[in-house]
């Protein structure tokens, strides 16, 4: 098992403010306008002496955040490029420019504080973004987070407030080249720790908690690019979801269990093309004894009993096998959440340490082994000792 020591050096990627009493912020606005760099461009004024503009981009939008603060010092042309965030993953994005980082919901667990953490997994250094627009007086575990990776979006939806217990309809979206928070249209009913996905781009939610803790069955979706919500058929039974995922293009959503098992765990799994809620499989539902992920089309789950280990369902015997490899890393503790991307699978623990599990192929195409094997082995990340306080409640990888 590799061990990755995180530098506790941190550099908040949210906008720097500058004291008016200086005099600066004119100063400030000026070299972040678009027109100076290109007036610069024009006057000969290269942004590496030496190099073509394009191939000099192509170098500078690879640096790491954390040194913008440092390249900015250099000249004019490297303040408008590293001034602005929003003008630094624009222009990535126009490159196509795609690395992963790792949006994890945290709250402090002194104060109830919420926070998003960022880490950068290329360099693996953590940072910051601007704090959700919402009231302070919230349960973190109530809110249902989602994201569309490739597009740098992320929702987060619902909620309930701790004082008066009572569930929240809002969302908000925030989008990575922006570095801000949008409010968006509120959901129709108002819900909390409830089912979400996300299928072809629209954003589901189903059943959760009501007020005085009443269960729904309702459900509705989201379209991002419209901002409107609409109705969709209601769940065949009351369900406040524990876990959910989407595979297949279908939503399966599970009520979870409770350890030992006093009672038969439910689910349902939602159709979005003819419009209709299923009971999930038997094995399937009671076998969901986790926090899931999918990949390769297989549905992985990071068990919270069972020695942590790490299982994948198999769909033609309705069965759940253990992945071959050791359990989850001892250091990361829960609560814990758990988000993939490609053949890693994520997982972040109290105190922030992440453990990252690598995913062997599955058999391939032509093998005459009906049941695909696979394995993991874990890398261990250690956050620095500034994020020890914190709580994760949700974790998503997005591209930026």
């Amino acid at each position: 098992m590799q061990r990755v020591r995180v530098s506790s050096f941190q550099s908040p990627i949210s906008k720097m403010t500058l004291s008016p009493q200086f005099g600066l912020a004119e100063i400030q606005s000026s070299l972040l306008d678009p027109s100076l760099e290109l007036e610069l461009s024009n006057r000969g004024e290269r942004l590496i002496p030496g190099l073509p503009d394009d191939v000099a981009l192509q170098c500078l939008l690879r640096v790491p955040v954390d040194k913008h603060s440092t390249c900015k010092a250099v000249c004019k042309r490297w303040y408008s490029l590293f001034g602005s965030k929003e003008h630094f993953f624009t222009r990535r994005k126009e490159f196509s420019f795609h690395d992963q980082w790792l949006f994890v919901f945290a709250h402090h667990k002194c104060t109830g504080k919420l926070e998003w953490k960022v880490l950068d997994l290329t360099q693996f250094s953590w940072h910051t973004i601007p704090a959700m627009p919402c009231k302070d007086e919230v349960c973190p575990q109530g809110f249902r987070c989602v994201s569309i990776p490739h597009e740098g979006v992320l929702f987060v939806c619902g909620g309930v407030a701790s004082d008066v217990d009572c569930p929240l309809n809002l969302v908000l979206k925030y989008e990575v080249c922006k570095n801000h928070w949008t409010v968006m249209t509120k959901m129709i009913t108002a819900r909390s720790f409830f089912a979400s996905g996300i299928i072809d781009g629209m954003v589901y939610v189903a059943g959760g908690n009501s007020r005085d803790m009443v269960e729904l069955n309702s459900a509705e979706v989201l379209d991002p690019n419209k901002g409107t919500w609409r109705s969709v058929a209601n769940m065949g039974t009351n369900i406040a979801s524990y876990d959910a995922a989407v595979l297949n293009g279908k939503l399966l959503v599970t009520e979870g269990w409770y350890w030992p098992f006093y009672v038969v765990p439910r689910g349902q799994v939602y159709d979005p093309i003819t419009d209709n809620w299923e009971n999930m499989a038997t094995g399937l539902r009671e076998g969901w004894t986790g926090s899931s992920v999918v990949m390769y089309e297989h549905l992985f789950v990071v068990t919270e009993h069972e020695r942590t280990k790490l299982k994948v369902y198999d769909n033609e015997t309705d069965s759940w096998c253990t992945v071959e490899g050791p359990p989850l890393p001892e250091q990361i503790c829960k609560p814990f959440c758990v988000d993939c991307w490609d053949n890693r699978i994520y997982v972040v623990g109290r105190n922030l340490h992440l453990a990252v599990g690598h995913i062997s192929s599955p058999c391939p195409r032509g093998s005459s082994t009906k049941r695909c094997r696979f394995s993991v082995h874990w890398q261990v990340v250690d956050a620095p000792e500034s994020l020890s306080e914190l709580t994760p409640s949700s974790a998503k990888v997005l591209f930026a």
